[in-house]
Parts: C-alpha cells; structure tokens; sequence
C-alpha cells in the first residue's frame, strides 16, 4: 500500500521525528545527501528557499528519495507555498507564523510547519491547523522554557525546536518536552561530503535514541 505523505509524517513522528534542514544544498549534491540521510534513517528533509535553486533539489530528493518526505524551509509567502507545491514538496516549515501560508499549504494539502516562539504565536498557530510547530530560534530557549511552554500546549501539539540543536542538547530538549528536532549546520553545511552528512546523521540517530532510555525528567 502506498504511503501519502500525512502517513510518511506520521510514521517518522514515531520512528525518528528529525527534520534534515539542507541550507545551501545545490541540485548535484542533492541526490548523495539524500541517500545518506534515509540509509541513517531520516525521513524528514527540508531545503530552505534561499539555498541554490531550491526547487531543482526539493524535485530531485523526490525522485531519489521516495521514502522519504520533502519539503522546503523559509517559506515565506503564499506564493512560495504554491512553487513548492508544483516542484513536489509535500512540507512547508517557515521561520515565522504567517496564516496565509498556513491556510494555503493545508488547502493544497501539504504539512504546515510554522515558526513560533511565545505562547501566543503557538496556540494562533495550532488555531489555524497547523500540523507541527518550529521552535525558533532555539538558541534562544533552553531546555526549561521548552518544559513550561510544554506545560500549558495540548498534548497532541507537536514541538520541535530548530536553531543551533547538537546532539547533546537534543537529549536535553527532548527529555524536556519537545516531539522531535530541525537539524542544520550540525548535520549538513555547504562542502561536507555525502559520507560526513551521514556519519553526523548518524550522531543524531544515536542521540535520539539515547534519550528514548531515559526517563523524563
């Protein structure tokens, strides 16, 4: 049976909840890095908008990399949703919390993943549907800001920070509350080869389940 791409979401929410954040990936690289991403196990990959033709490398992750969900970061208007759309994107994760681009990535039926970083940006964001909220900046907010927004967010609220995460502080973040993580320069940054992404992808793997040993704080 086929997967949609809400099944591949979920699916990797259970299994590994970390986005892939893919700033500066070009087209030629595209391919490599994704498959050595989805052999570590990711199946959340993002290319921000502002890498080098971005929507050349979000259709070649697609064609390459079918178990795996694609998507586009920095999205910042409506008009930037629907070019993701037509390019393949099946995600659409923005540093901000812009209603127009939410309403317009869930009528094309993609996953909404805006940025948030106060209370009130996070329930306005859940109002409007979105399926996941982006912590950011989170090197503004260590660990014990994410438990006390935990604390008053729904249960099924999904929270993954994003800025400045290594493996260590994923430990922390997670045993702290949050669902998952945007992984960026820690796991891939332009000139690193398609082996160095992997062994980093791996890091994280192994972080990831580190924390799933231990109990909540």
């Amino acid at each position: 049976m086929t997967m949609t791409p809400h099944d591949t979401w979920q699916a990797a929410m259970h299994s590994l909840p970390l986005i892939a954040i893919l700033r500066g990936l070009t087209p030629a690289e595209a391919a490599p890095v994704g498959h050595a991403l989805t052999h570590a196990g990711f199946q959340l990959l993002e290319v921000p908008l502002n890498s080098p033709d971005p929507l050349d490398s979000i259709a070649t992750l697609r064609a390459t990399c079918p178990q795996a969900l694609v998507g586009a970061g920095t999205v910042l208007t409506v008009e930037q949703v629907r070019a993701v759309h037509a390019a393949g994107g099946h995600m659409v994760i923005s540093p901000n919390f812009n209603p127009l681009v939410v309403a317009e990535t869930l009528k094309l039926g993609m996953l909404s993943l805006p940025g948030v970083f106060t209370p009130s940006e996070a329930f306005a964001a859940l109002a409007q549907g979105a399926n996941a909220l982006k912590l950011f900046p989170a090197e503004l907010m260590p660990p014990a800001g994410i438990k006390a927004l935990r604390a008053v967010l729904p249960p099924s609220a999904l929270l993954l920070p994003v800025g400045g995460v290594s493996p260590e502080l994923l430990v922390s973040y997670l045993q702290a509350g949050a669902n998952g993580a945007g992984i960026g320069s820690a796991l891939y940054r332009p000139g690193l080869s398609a082996e160095q992404v992997g062994q980093n992808a791996q890091a994280f793997v192994a972080a990831y389940q580190r924390s799933e040993r231990q109990p909540t704080r």
